[in-house]
C-alpha cells in the first residue's frame, strides 16, 4: 500500500470525544477513525492554516465542482451544482430538515436498528418516530415494506429517514429497493431524507447506489445528506451538504439552515472538502481496503474463538454489527466488558428496541489496536458466560 494505515496515532489529550477514557480502556465505539486523513487533505489543510487569516468564508463553484466530481467519477451519478447546500454537518442538516418539513406530532418514519442521531432529531423537534423494523433472519437485514407502506400510508407521517448504507447493520440497499421505496414515499406523498455519509465505505469492488438515481420518482420525493467526513476522518472540521433536484424542496431546506445558521462554512470546511474529493480518491480506496481486511478478521477470530456470538456480514461501514442475543442483553454485556477488559463498545439498545442483543463495534483502526480489542471482547465474553 501507497498509504500507512498500520500507524499507531496517539489521540490522548487531543480533546478526542472518542479518546477521552480512562488510561487501560480501549474506545471502539464512536464512529471516527484512528487514521490521520489523506495526507493531501492534511498538506491543504496546513496551508490554509499558514495563511493566517480566518475570517468569514463562502461557498464556491470549486466546491460543488468537487461533488459534482466525485460522484460521477465514482457512482455515474451527475449531480447539478445548483441543487447542493453547504450545512456544517450531516446531523445539523437533518435536524434542519425535520424542523422545517413536519410540524410537531407529525410522524417522521425510520427503519429501526438506526443511527440513535435520528432519534433526537425528531422528538428534539416534537415529532413522533414512526419504526418500520428491519427483518433480521439470524444473517442478514431486509426490509418489511408491508409494515413499511402502513406506516407511510398514514397521514400524519410526513418524512422518512433513510440510511444509504444502513448504520449499524451495514446494509447497502440496491436499486430495486430504492426504487420501492420511492414509489411508495410518492404515492403516499412522503418526503425521503437520505443519509449517505459511510456511501465511499464499501466493500472493495462494491459500490452503493445514491438514492435519487434510483428512478425519476426518487428524484421527485428525495434529499441526500453527503459529506466527506467519514471518508477522510474530518468530522472535526464541520462540512457536509445537502442535495435536492425539487426546487421546492430546496428552498424550504435551503431557508432552514440558514434560519438555523448552520449553513456558513469555516475556514477550513470548503477547503477540506475539496482537497478530499479532488485529491484523495487513492487513498480512500486504500483505506476502504483496509478497513475490510479488518472486518474480514473479525468475522473469522469470532467464528473461531467466540462461537457464542455472530458477527453480521456488512457490506458497507467500518462499523460491524454484533449478534450478542445468546449471551446477554446489549447494555449488560457491553457494560460488563468495558468494566472487566476496558473494551468500550456501542451498547445495540441504542439504536431501536430491535437492537437489543448486539454490540456494535468500530474496526477502522491500526491491526494492533484491533487485535488488543478482539483478545478483550474474546476475554470479556468468557467472563460475562461464566460469571
Amino acid at each position: 500500500m501507497k498509504y500507512d494505515f498500520d500507524k499507531v496515532i496517539d489521540r490522548r489529550n487531543t480533546d478526542s470525544i472518542k479518546w477521552k477514557v480512562a488510561e487501560n480502556e480501549l474506545p471502539m465505539w464512536v464512529a471516527d477513525m484512528d487514521f490521520a486523513t489523506a495526507p493531501e487533505v492534511r498538506d491543504v489543510l496546513v496551508e490554509r492554516a499558514r495563511h493566517g487569516v480566518f475570517g468569514y468564508t463562502d461557498i464556491t463553484d470549486e466546491w460543488k465542482d468537487a461533488y459534482k466530481g466525485w460522484w460521477g467519477r465514482r457512482y455515474g451519478f451527475e449531480i447539478k451544482p445548483d441543487g447542493l447546500i453547504f450545512c456544517t454537518g450531516v446531523v445539523a442538516a437533518l435536524s434542519s430538515i425535520v424542523r422545517k418539513l413536519a410540524t410537531p406530532n407529525e410522524n417522521v418514519l425510520v427503519q429501526t436498528p438506526v443511527y440513535n442521531c435520528f432519534f433526537s432529531s425528531i422528538v428534539n423537534n416534537g415529532c413522533r418516530v414512526a419504526e418500520n423494523k428491519l427483518i433480521y433472519n439470524g444473517a442478514e437485514y431486509s426490509i418489511d415494506f408491508e409494515d413499511l407502506e402502513q406506516k407511510l400510508s398514514d397521514p400524519q407521517t410526513s418524512l422518512m429517514i433513510l440510511c444509504n448504507p444502513h448504520n449499524p447493520v451495514g446494509k447497502i440497499w440496491d436499486k430495486e429497493t430504492l426504487s420501492r421505496i420511492g414509489e411508495l414515499c410518492y404515492k403516499h406523498h412522503v418526503t425521503v431524507v437520505s443519509d449517505e455519509i459511510h456511501c465511499d465505505i464499501t466493500e472493495p469492488g462494491i459500490n452503493y447506489v445514491p438514492y435519487l438515481s434510483a428512478s425519476e420518482l426518487n428524484r421527485k420525493t428525495g434529499v441526500m445528506l453527503m459529506a466527506p467526513t467519514k471518508t477522510f476522518n474530518l468530522a472535526g472540521i464541520k462540512t457536509s451538504a445537502v442535495y435536492t433536484e425539487d426546487p421546492v424542496l430546496f428552498h424550504k431546506i435551503w431557508r432552514g439552515i440558514n434560519t438555523d445558521e448552520v449553513g456558513e462554512p469555516n475556514a477550513f470546511a470548503t477547503v477540506g472538502a475539496i482537497a478530499a474529493y479532488s485529491k484523495g480518491g487513492e487513498w480512500a480506496d486504500e483505506m476502504r481496503r483496509y478497513v475490510f481486511e479488518n472486518r474480514k478478521i473479525v468475522e473469522d477470530y469470532i467464528k473461531s474463538n467466540i462461537p457464542c456470538i455472530k458477527a453480521v456480514h456488512g457490506q458497507a461501514t467500518y462499523l460491524m454489527w454484533l449478534d450478542v442475543s445468546m449471551v446477554g442483553k446489549s447494555r449488560d454485556v457491553a457494560d460488563f466488558i468495558r468494566k472487566e477488559t476496558g473494551l468500550f463498545l456501542t451498547a445495540g439498545s441504542v439504536y431501536g428496541e430491535n437492537g437489543d442483543g448486539f454490540l456494535r463495534l468500530n474496526v477502522a483502526a491500526p491491526k494492533k489496536l484491533l487485535y488488543d480489542g478482539l483478545e478483550r471482547l474474546k476475554n470479556g465474553i468468557e467472563k460475562y458466560v461464566n460469571r
